[in-house]
């Protein structure tokens, strides 16, 4: 099937969008409320085309492609009904960008740019409402929201909780928890998925706020280090130091996350945490446990020790008083090696793991 966009003809395939036609053909059409993850709403309004022979301008993201279909995406009709659309929302959302934790990654600031959009032109109220620090994983700015609804849906659609939903009417409509409680007091369990999606700086992680700018964070493709499902991460990192953690496309997660892989990485640079491995001095009274008897060792020496211990343990006691304790956080191979290492070299079957725990 065939289409023809901006002139050139191109195939697409039977129940393609045109956003989606035209993503495939490297065509970018600006969307605030579209979300890969998401079925399309059509809410924003920034995706309008032109189709020849269609009433109207129509929205990409939820008109389906028909054979020879002409399509115009950036047309002199299409870019000034953008603008106006524009022109609402900057008409009504601050204009503090240089203070914003999302300047440089914001589809809003980006299109104003792209569309010459420098202020609004519609005089009249603002929307006025104290930002929610209540929670501690992000901020909530209800005055930068665009009402583009992909925290919503994405709390609905995708991770089932519906914490979350459009209150009020009109101009006071607002993205809000039932009775408008704390985050802590609904449905919400910090996934920080509707975080990830937010097109601009209405949603932002706490660790981010004061913290980095986007240009100043280099992006590392990593894989949650909790449990055993794989998930792709990418780890924003500014020097030396994470500031935020996002979900990462992968058969394993597409890009979702849970709160421990979002918002559960401080550990990292936590001043307890432990950077060499330790073995307990010479001198160390039996039973001692505090950080003071403990000496910095090298990986050999310490493997050296726990399996000198072991053995001593085993050959003096005999193998039962040993026990194993596996991690989710290992892969399944790794907790293979673990239970076969107890059960093959040591002798006993005390394995288990710390999901049970």
């Amino acid at each position: 099937m065939e289409i023809l966009l901006n002139g050139t003809r191109v195939a697409v395939q039977p129940g393609q969008t045109i956003m989606q036609a035209a993503d495939s053909a490297g065509v970018h059409v600006p969307r605030l409320c579209n979300y890969p993850q998401l079925k399309p709403s059509g809410a924003c309004r920034l995706c309008v085309v032109q189709v020849k022979g269609a009433r109207g301008l129509v929205a990409a993201c939820t008109t389906p492609v028909a054979e020879g279909m002409e399509i115009e995406t950036d047309s002199p009709t299409v870019a000034d009904a953008r603008r106006d659309v524009l022109d609402l929302l900057v008409s009504n959302h601050p204009l503090d960008c240089f203070h914003c934790e999302a300047c440089g990654d914001c589809a809003l600031q980006d299109y104003a740019y792209q569309y010459g959009i420098k202020e609004g032109s519609y005089d009249g109220a603002r929307r006025q409402v104290e930002v929610d620090d209540r929670n501690p994983f992000f901020r909530i700015d209800y005055e930068k929201c665009v009402l583009c609804g992909i925290c919503v849906r994405m709390c609905d659609e995708v991770m089932g909780y519906g914490a979350i939903d459009f209150a009020g009417r009109g101009f006071t409509t607002l993205v809000s928890t039932p009775y408008g409680v704390s985050l802590d007091d609904s449905a919400c369990v910090f996934c920080g998925n509707c975080v990830q999606g937010c097109p601009v700086g209405a949603l932002v992680p706490k660790s981010q706020v004061g913290a980095a700018r986007a240009w100043e964070m280099k992006k590392v493709r990593s894989v949650c280090p909790y449990c055993g499902v794989g998930c792709a991460i990418d780890v924003h990192v500014k020097g030396n130091r994470i500031i935020k953690i996002e979900g990462a496309e992968s058969p394993a997660n597409h890009t979702m996350t849970c709160v421990k892989g979002r918002f559960g990485w401080e550990f990292v640079h936590h001043e307890d945490r432990l950077l060499k491995p330790l073995v307990r001095r010479a001198d160390a009274p039996r039973g001692a446990v505090g950080r003071e008897w403990f000496e910095e060792a090298t990986w050999d020496e310490a493997l050296a020790a726990a399996a000198a211990g072991i053995a001593r343990v085993r050959d003096g006691v005999g193998p039962d008083a040993v026990a194993g304790l596996s991690s989710a956080k290992a892969s399944n191979e790794e907790n293979y090696l673990f239970q076969k290492l107890l059960r093959a070299a040591v002798g006993t079957n005390n394995v288990d793991h710390c999901a049970r725990l």
